[in-house]
């Protein structure tokens, strides 16, 4: 089935955290694509579908809690405050709150962005005064200025995680961090989740390392997700260290692979490459949208939660797995009943072995 005509039932949405309908943060299922082959598993089992010498790139930004109550002219909205930039103002995203009752009961719905010199009155006696949209094209993000103190504390104080209205309810913020996630000097973070690490426990991490799988950390503060109008991510700001360029190089020269865990890490890795795929210590900003037409350079392979069907990070995938093994992987999904979005299942995307590969990994061991 193509992805166009992939019809995804809201039944397969994934409403709670994995510890909140079994045993842990692991109890999730994963689906394994190797070229156009598919197999099920469960997430504990990762490891044996790795081996040693390969890498998995994890993204170390913390989650903020980045939604916060807000009035303008006495309309009761809800700011997600999406990303910092160089110039101290913030892109937010207002959105209208959910129905008083029911499960969209904290969730909020899409609205426009918008007039500028609009003044948002927030908790504490704060406000900020939205300044001109991030994309002239668009109404959805907008530039704002922050009056009345600092944002990292304001969120600190009165914030709670982004959610959409496909979760049941509000869940802390401790529910929407990684293993992986790190502390930032100034307070920075992502505004939603790098999901496709939320099933790794400490105990998995030290299962993969102890059978020679390796972990190189980069950092990409992820912004607000469009849920509705699926659009392209914006600039986001990242950060490859050396250490992890060096780690990567060396093993992808010693046959081992590049996983990804995460659109996020994807981004950051190719932002930092080379045309010939060798990767460089870089920090700033990206811009990057990986597409089929612009492919990879270094990423073999990825581990990423599953996308709705129009989301323009299947572009990414495409990229990755190619058409038709991604086609397959997604209708098996579907058949098979894996759950979607950032409390879901996950999806291991690896490149299709044949008997030359395996013949030249092992002469390599």
């Amino acid at each position: 089935m193509s992805l166009e005509g992939l019809r995804v039932p809201d039944s397969l949405s994934a409403r709670v955290p994995a510890e909140q309908r079994g045993t842990g943060r692991d109890d999730v299922r994963l689906l394994v694509s190797r070229g156009t082959r598919v197999s099920h598993h469960v997430f504990g089992e990762l490891a044996g579908q790795l081996r040693a010498g390969d890498v998995l790139v994890v993204n170390t930004s913390r989650t903020l809690p980045a939604a916060v109550d807000g009035r303008l002219r006495g309309e009761r909205l809800v700011v997600h405050f999406s990303t910092r930039g160089d110039d101290g103002r913030w892109a937010v995203e207002l959105r209208t709150p959910g129905a008083a009752g029911g499960r969209r009961r904290g969730a909020t719905v899409a609205r426009a962005g918008g007039p500028a010199g609009a003044v948002v009155r927030l908790p504490g006696g704060g406000h900020l005064v939205l300044e001109e949209p991030l994309d002239p094209a668009g109404t959805r993000l907008w530039w704002a200025r922050v009056a009345g103190g600092d944002v990292a504390a304001l969120l600190g104080r009165h914030g709670r995680p982004i959610r959409y209205g496909y979760t049941e309810r509000d869940q802390p913020l401790s529910a929407y961090q990684t293993v992986f996630a790190l502390p930032s000097p100034d307070g920075s973070g992502s505004a939603e989740m790098p999901s496709a690490g939320r099933p790794f426990t400490a105990r998995l991490v030290a299962e993969l390392v102890s059978r020679g799988v390796q972990f190189a950390p980069i950092r990409l503060d992820t912004g607000v997700a469009s849920a509705e109008a699926h659009e392209p991510p914006y600039p986001e700001r990242f950060e490859v260290s050396a250490t992890t360029a060096r780690l990567v190089n060396a093993a992808g020269a010693g046959g081992g692979r590049i996983v990804a865990v995460g659109t996020t890490a994807v981004r950051a890795l190719e932002s930092a490459a080379g045309p010939g795929g060798v990767v460089r210590a870089a920090s700033g900003w990206t811009d990057l949208v990986i597409t089929p037409r612009r492919g990879v350079r270094v990423v073999d392979g990825l581990l990423t939660g599953l996308h709705e069907p129009e989301a323009s990070h299947l572009l990414m995938l495409e990229a990755i797995a190619g058409r038709e093994a991604l086609e397959r992987g997604y209708t098996e999904a579907v058949r098979h009943l894996y759950l979607w979005h950032e409390f879901g299942d996950v999806h291991l995307v690896l490149p299709a072995e044949n008997a030359h590969s395996l013949n030249c990994f092992s002469n390599l061991r």
